[in-house]
């Protein structure tokens, strides 16, 4: 009789991580180098010129922005509570951080629509315009994203989806969630405060 075969179950799990997570980071990766390249490229261009902004164009107001700031980025708070709450079990903490944290991000959107509307200069005629339209705008998709993740989680919570042993999609979006605040941290020393401080 033939020795039977032990055949490995799959587990879900690429090098002791799972492949959710070992997505999301490829993702995650993938997107600082768009986010450097696009940022390089404004440092590249702003070597070239001088004044900067270009002539005409006033620097990035740091008022609104900056309070802005402090709210997409302290939303990074309540999203690591609910990440701690869900590991431990508490679903409804884990509701409440989420939302908590879904609303601070979709402030920091608005703010940025009427950041929009408020400038005095477009995406074209300059080089400027376009770069500064285009990471910002990006980093908004990012969060756009963000948001609609959230809320997809929030209702899987109500769901009754996730508890102390499941709660894998939560710490994706979490993840995910985080890199969208680190990078505004690129965005917003790069495109508000650097006119301000590099001559």
């Amino acid at each position: 009789m033939s020795a039977a075969v032990a055949v490995p179950m799959a587990t879900g799990r690429v090098r002791g991580l799972r492949r959710g997570t070992w997505g999301m980071w490829m993702l995650i990766l993938t997107e600082l180098m768009i986010f450097g390249a696009l940022v390089g490229s404004y440092f590249y261009v702003r070597a070239g010129q001088h004044p900067w902004p270009p002539a005409g164009i006033e620097k990035p107001p740091l008022g609104k922005i900056s309070i802005a700031t402090v709210v997409l980025l302290g939303s990074s708070v309540p999203m690591a509570w609910a990440e701690w709450a869900i590991r431990r079990g508490h679903v409804g903490r884990l509701k409440l951080g989420l939302a908590v944290a879904w609303i601070m991000g979709a402030a920091f959107l608005a703010n940025q629509a009427v950041e929009y509307h408020d400038l005095h200069f477009g995406i074209r005629p300059t080089v400027y315009g376009s770069l500064f339209y285009t990471i910002t705008g990006l980093h908004g998709a990012h969060l756009l994203v963000g948001l609609v993740m959230n809320a997809v989680v929030q209702a899987k919570a109500w769901l009754g989806k996730f508890d102390g042993q499941r709660h894998h999609t939560v710490e994706i979006a979490s993840l995910y969630w985080h890199f969208v605040d680190a990078v505004w941290i690129l965005v917003f020393s790069s495109l508000y405060l650097s006119p301000w401080l590099l001559r």
